[in-house]
Parts: C-alpha cells; structure tokens; sequence
C-alpha cells in the first residue's frame, strides 16, 4: 500500500486552520466583543483596547476627566463575571494629565504612600480632599483589590490605581 504525502498533508492543514480558526473566531465573537460592547457603553469611556489571556483580562482605557474610577471597575466586575470568569483583570488607564497635576500628584503621593503602607485607607480621602487647591478635583474608591485616586484639574485629568497589597508590586508602576 502506497501511502499519498499531498492529500495527509492537506487534511492536516485544513484540520489546523478549522481548529484554530475557530477558536480565534469563539473568542473575538463570544468574548472579546461582548466585554469591549459592555465597557464602551459605560459613560465616560471614549475607548477600550482588549487583551484576553490565559489568566487575565487587560483592559486599556481612555477615560473622560469626570468618570469615577472605582464604579467603573465594580461595573466591569458585576457586568463583565460571566465573560472574564476566573481571568485576572488589569486596567491601564490613557494619561490626560497636565503639568499641575502631576506636580500636585508629587507632592501628595507621600502622604498616600504612608497611608497606603500603615493601611489607613480612611486618611486617604480627606489628606487628598484637604490638600487639593487651585481647582484640582479629586475623587477616590477603593475595592479589595486597589485603591483609585481620579485627579481632574479642567480638561486634563490623572488615574492612579495603587495595589493594596504592595508586597507583591513593590513599586506603583502606574503612579
């Protein structure tokens, strides 16, 4: 019996990309797009570009100055759960920032970080609340996770999200 090397060789192919196509396919229709869908419906998004690995979901957004952080990320949590399943999810926010806040940001950033370090969240709030000036608006949540810090000076606007657990981090690579 005379085996035919053209005709294995094209099944094998065919097989492949039925396989593996159809899977890139299952995951842009039944994944991707429902969770891209549900996050640019959220007020204050303009844009979401969606990364979907194995253990984690990333997430990079540009935000509107005035959109509160942390009731995105419990909105993406409750809507988004059958879709993200048991997947990490990691947020990287598009920097709108301006000179004033970043300077402002520098400066209250140690206060923060003693906080943050001490775990007393509840200063948080009122040390960025009272040391805001010169219209610099701030905004903070916080879940289990993170910390989030929304800064709005005009139209420019900085979103920090600082771990809670920094022995894993080490460094905020966000701040």
């Amino acid at each position: 019996m005379k085996i035919k090397v053209l005709p294995i060789a094209l099944t094998a192919v065919i097989s492949a990309v039925v396989l593996f196509g159809g899977w890139f396919v299952y995951r842009h229709v039944a994944v991707q797009s429902p969770i891209e869908k549900m996050v640019t419906q959220y007020d204050g998004v303009n844009d979401v570009q969606l990364t979907i690995n194995r253990n984690d979901v990333q997430l990079k957004l540009d935000l509107q100055p005035d959109v509160d952080l942390g009731r995105l990320v419990q909105y993406i949590h409750k809507e988004g759960q059958t879709l993200i399943g048991t997947r990490s999810l990691k947020l990287d926010v598009v920097d709108h920032s301006n000179e004033a806040l970043e300077s402002w940001w520098g400066s209250a950033m140690f206060t923060v970080a003693q906080a943050m370090e001490n775990k007393q969240y509840t200063e948080i709030t009122p040390t960025l609340s009272k040391l805001a000036t010169n219209g610099i608006k701030v905004n903070t949540a916080m879940d289990d996770n993170n910390v989030y810090v929304s800064l709005r000076d005009g139209d420019a606007s900085k979103f920090i999200i600082l771990p809670r657990v920094p022995g894993q981090i080490g460094v905020w690579p966000n701040a």
